[in-house]
């Protein structure tokens, strides 16, 4: 079988049916999937929500692939789907113009849903985070990984275990979204079978307020700096704003200041970004 666009096809029944779980599905959602590859997760869906005698429903799958979006659109014909639209597209690029389309669908709210190729995961949750009108809800199969390190807290004592560390991607993910690995999915369930297992990553979206949503840009600039060297000190980072990746974030502070001011919120200066958990990122952004 070919792997088309980098697409790993997931075979096993059961952790389809833990990654519809995960969507929990209600009447008049609005269901986006990406890369439905044969319609494994697509029918499922459909599935599912038929058992739930929900008909106010509606499913728009977007699939790269030319010749898997004409099988897709023939499977639905012949099974007499009315409620499904495949849009052959690349869903990068037509993602943000498609969801401001929505308004024109009678739903309360939609959700996100893919099994995703790996090499599109960080450029897919930029423009997911970058979207004004947010999905309520997103399961995506990605690397194990990276799922883990989206989920990111900061280790609670020295010698704790093998816990992934604050990051970059988990601090710029988890400013508008809660992370939760609903299961792990092993690589032997996937045709054709990839380098390595994959998770069902659940990201709840929260809903922001007007300050939140103009302080993001912000926000974003900061979290590059502060993560910028991970190995350098919060102190030593923070006192290097203004470099040439983020030339125009800068701060005129004195050392003592800053070492002041990081005090007063209970965060040791001589701590490592990867000991901040959001909050403390969310609440230190807000003073630059």
């Amino acid at each position: 079988m070919a792997k088309y666009f980098g697409q790993h096809f997931l075979i096993n029944k059961n952790k389809i049916r833990k990654i519809i779980n995960a969507l929990d599905l209600k009447p008049n959602d609005l269901i986006v999937e990406i890369g439905p590859g044969h319609g494994e997760i697509t029918f499922a869906v459909i599935k599912k929500l038929s058992n739930l005698v929900i008909e106010s429903f509606k499913m728009i799958a977007i699939e790269q692939d030319k010749k898997l979006a004409e099988n897709l659109e023939l499977k639905t014909k012949n099974s007499r789907i009315k409620n499904i639209k495949i849009i052959q597209s690349d869903a990068l690029k037509i993602l943000p113009k498609l969801i401001t389309q929505l308004p024109n669908y009678p739903i309360t709210s939609y959700k996100l849903v893919g099994n995703i190729p790996y090499y599109i995961t960080g450029r897919l949750l930029r423009i997911i985070g970058e979207l004004k009108n947010k999905p309520s809800l997103i399961v995506l199969t990605l690397q194990k990984e990276v799922a883990e390190r989206i989920c990111a807290r900061p280790p609670r004592r020295r010698g704790s275990g093998r816990r992934a560390k604050m990051n970059l991607l988990a601090a710029s993910v988890q400013f508008w979204a809660e992370p939760k690995i609903a299961g792990y999915i092993s690589r032997k369930e996937f045709r054709p079978m990839p380098k390595v297992d994959s998770a069902i990553l659940k990201l709840a979206v929260k809903k922001l307020d007007n300050r939140e949503i103009t302080q993001s840009f912000n926000y974003h600039r900061f979290v590059r700096v502060l993560f910028k060297q991970p190995r350098k000190t919060i102190l030593n980072n923070l006192l290097n704003i203004g470099g040439s990746d983020v030339p125009e974030f800068e701060i005129d502070i004195r050392k003592p200041d800053l070492q002041k001011l990081l005090k007063t919120l209970n965060i040791n200066p001589q701590s490592r970004p990867q000991d901040l958990d959001i909050r403390q990122i969310i609440k230190l952004s807000t003073l630059f």
